[in-house]
């Protein structure tokens, strides 16, 4: 469950307050204490009612230039504030499902339905509407290994909202929530630890039904760089290759590295052989990776020699 942060003030202040007050006041999301000791801040902007409506319409007048340049995220998300001390700010829509963008697009791009953590701390607030629902769970990260049907001790907390004024702190690695669409469109505000070396570590989507982690929900943009390097990048793109996969600190891209080798072997015994040497990693996530691969190899091999007709039966002219 997210850490609930006690923020009773009517204090009202605009963007350029919290933004002075992360920049002057010691921010350090690395310290849980110190990230909830914000709360109250980010509660202080959310008694602003006019703030987001007012930004909205300059952005709209400029042709949303501002988000078009900084904003990476989808049309849910309106950027606020981007600071290079390890922070941003951002408000998110949350539509009910009787909205039109659900009707049309489907819950999918809101993560509605979804169990996952996250691989970063973010504070957040009920800033407009009754707010999202969700299903609370907690784990230990450091229990995990991390590959996909990988048992995992959740443990259910409880079901809530994030009503109208509420801060919450959710934990990286710790807060897993099962989110539920809003009774009505809600917009909630957040400020979101970033930092470089969050894209190396995971964020898991989990089966709660089973307690087992579903998927690897990170991307990293390393990984289509590595499978072109395997089939393109000659003798040094090799080398590199294999010192990635026998020693790069994240163990991600170790198994990235040894499965983009194995993708530009020409043969299912070859990539064998060499998922085989993974099996034996001091990594507990690129052994059993590569384990699963050596049985996908082994249950497809007919098709991969073959081709898509070569186990089916020859049909006679008639």
């Amino acid at each position: 469950m997210p850490r609930i942060i006690a923020a009773e003030t009517d204090e009202r202040w605009e963007l350029g307050d919290l933004v002075e007050a992360l920049e002057t006041g010691g921010f350090d999301s690395r310290d849980e204490d110190v990230f909830a000791s914000f709360g109250p801040a980010l509660k202080k902007l959310a008694n602003n009612r006019n703030f987001l409506a007012d930004l909205m319409i300059q952005e709209l007048k400029v042709r949303c230039d501002d988000q078009v340049r900084d904003n990476q995220y989808s049309a849910q998300v309106v950027m606020l504030h981007s600071s290079s001390k390890h922070y941003i700010i951002r408000a998110n829509f949350w539509p009910a499902l009787k909205d039109s963008v659900i009707r049309h697009s489907g819950p999918d791009p809101f993560l509605y339905g979804v169990p996952h953590d996250h691989n970063f701390a973010f504070l957040t607030v009920g800033y407009l509407g009754s707010g999202y629902w969700s299903d609370y769970y907690e784990y230990e990260y450091g229990e995990v290994v991390g590959y996909p049907g990988e048992k995992v001790n959740l443990r259910f907390v409880e079901k809530a909202r994030l009503d109208l004024g509420k801060v919450m702190l959710y934990r990286a690695h710790r807060d897993v929530h099962l989110q539920l669409p809003a009774d009505d469109m809600s917009v909630s505000l957040n400020i979101l630890e970033t930092s470089h070396n969050s894209v190396f570590r995971d964020q898991y989507r989990f089966d709660v039904a089973t307690g087992t982690i579903d998927s690897i929900m990170t991307r990293m943009s390393l990984e289509p760089m590595l499978a072109l390097t395997a089939h393109f990048g000659g003798e040094v793109g090799a080398d590199l290759l294999a010192q990635f996969a026998a020693s790069h600190p994240s163990d991600r891209i170790r198994w990235c590295a040894l499965r983009a080798q194995a993708a530009a072997l020409p043969t299912p015994d070859a990539r064998i052989a060499l998922y085989e040497t993974g099996t034996t990693s001091g990594s507990l996530l690129v052994a059993e990776m590569a384990k699963r691969e050596i049985g996908r190899i082994e249950t497809g091999r007919a098709w991969i020699e073959g081709g898509p007709n070569a186990a089916a039966p020859r049909q006679s002219a008639a």
